[in-house]
């Protein structure tokens, strides 16, 4: 999920859209299907982060690096439009693919609100991310198809690991702006070391779910070791963040939702064989 987004910052809604773009085309989708669910879903992250925007701006004031809005760079009105439109284009896109898929398309909706307006701010800011990341896949597959396939069984327990470990590092990344507004999250509700181990924990405990359940199927070395390369990135940028500044843990983050995305589509293809 893409949450954290910010307006002048769309890296993490364009690549939820490429999981499910790539996820629509592994199923066998054409290629206007996979732009349809893609651009869908890129709407619809985008709406989610909008509201985010909105939602922080009064404690966003003067905080550094500055938000779009309390900066200037973005008005309310815009924001208001943005996450109107962006939920309005991303339902009328979902609605085309379908019943089951405009029903996911309301489900993100009802995620990622939940984080911007109760999540957020509280030790469970986790879950809808825990929640949120499974969708994308299943949104691309569903769309496509029609049906989720029976491997999906293990697919989904890994991403609901995957988001809460994207999570862990979304809010690591905001531990000094949110110790200073006096809000909470996971991260300041376990404290800086806990929150690191389980953040580095949990992507160890992915790569070997994810490495394992390859071999038992026995999937082509190619995807193997694709997973395994993106796998290591993410678990490296993780260890990697726990010395580095806000800005640095920032940057880990946005590399650790990348390779993960990665690691996913490799995982699916090799799945597939």
């Amino acid at each position: 999920m893409a949450a954290h987004v910010r307006l002048v910052h769309p890296f993490p809604s364009a690549l939820d859209g490429v999981v499910v773009a790539g996820t629509a085309l592994l199923a066998g989708g054409g290629l206007a299907v996979a732009a349809g669910l893609g651009l869908s879903m890129i709407a619809l992250q985008s709406s989610i982060g909008a509201l985010n925007d909105l939602h922080d701006a009064p404690a966003d004031a003067g905080r550094l690096p500055p938000k779009p809005i309390p900066a200037g760079q973005v008005s309310t009105r815009m924001a208001r439009a943005v996450v109107v439109g962006g939920a309005t284009i991303g339902l009328v896109l979902a609605a085309g693919a379908g019943p089951v898929v405009l029903a996911l398309a309301v489900a993100v909706l009802a995620v990622g609100f939940g984080y911007d307006l109760l999540a957020k701010g509280t030790p469970w800011s986790w879950l809808p991310f825990a929640i949120g990341i499974p969708i994308l896949p299943v949104y691309g597959w569903v769309g496509a198809t029609g049906v989720m396939p029976d491997f999906f069984v293990a697919l989904v327990p890994m991403a609901m690991l995957a988001g809460a470990g994207l999570a862990i590092a979304n809010a690591r990344a905001d531990l000094e702006r949110d110790i200073t507004a006096g809000s909470r999250s996971v991260a300041t509700a376990l404290g800086t070391e806990r929150a690191w181990r389980l953040h580095v924990g949990i992507w160890i405990l992915v790569l070997t779910l994810g490495l394992a359940s390859l071999v038992s199927t026995g999937a082509a070395s190619p995807f193997v070791a694709l997973v395994g390369v993106a796998g290591a990135v993410v678990v490296l940028a993780a260890v990697a963040s726990r010395e580095l500044a806000p800005a640095g843990r920032e940057r880990a983050w946005e590399a650790e939702a990348g390779a993960v995305a990665i690691a996913l589509v490799a995982w699916l293809a090799g799945v597939l064989g």
